[in-house]
């Protein structure tokens, strides 16, 4: 079972409960920045497998090039169930058709409308905004994107970081 998600992360800081001295409150810069990264991501259950696409929007054409370039190519062969929030975008006759053309492998099940809570991907988007984002102001949109780059190579590379978080959904 694979269950898709997309989050957008904040080039400014992102202020979160933290420890300091008394007296001493931490500071946080802020850019006044407003740009943001967009990610697609997916999470399989059984695996602990995380995938992620950066993109410049959420939208149909976006949502399809990550289901050809991220799901496709790995579970085509032995078959999938995907499992998706009711963004619009999910919606669109383009995703849908697609969805058709790969039915003999691809089972498509619709999360219920809001209900983030359903979701495990939103407990990863919550790690990495934890282990990378949180309290930090990021000079450029490319500094951002390193950070949760490697947030999320580390999700990646060692799936035991993130298994507390998947636990309550297996």
């Amino acid at each position: 079972m694979i269950l898709t998600d997309e989050a957008s992360f904040r080039q400014d800081s992102t202020i979160h409960a933290t420890w300091s001295r008394v007296g001493h409150p931490p500071e946080v810069p802020v850019t006044g920045e407003r740009k943001s990264v967009k990610i697609l991501g997916a999470v399989e259950l059984q695996r602990r497998r995380f995938l992620y696409q950066r993109d410049q929007v959420f939208n149909a054409q976006a949502y399809l090039d990550f289901l050809q370039r991220q799901i496709a190519p790995r579970y085509r062969r032995q078959g999938a169930i995907l499992v998706q929030d009711n963004a619009s975008y999910h919606k669109d006759k383009d995703v849908w058709a697609w969805f058709r053309q790969n039915r003999t492998w691809l089972e498509v099940k619709p999360l219920p409308p809001y209900s983030p809570q359903f979701n495990p991907t939103e407990r990863l988007w919550q790690h990495t905004r934890k282990n990378g984002t949180h309290n930090r102001s990021f000079l450029t949109v490319d500094e951002l994107a390193r950070t949760l780059t490697r947030v999320f190579r580390n999700m990646q590379s060692k799936p035991e970081t993130i298994s507390a978080y998947l636990q309550p959904f297996l």
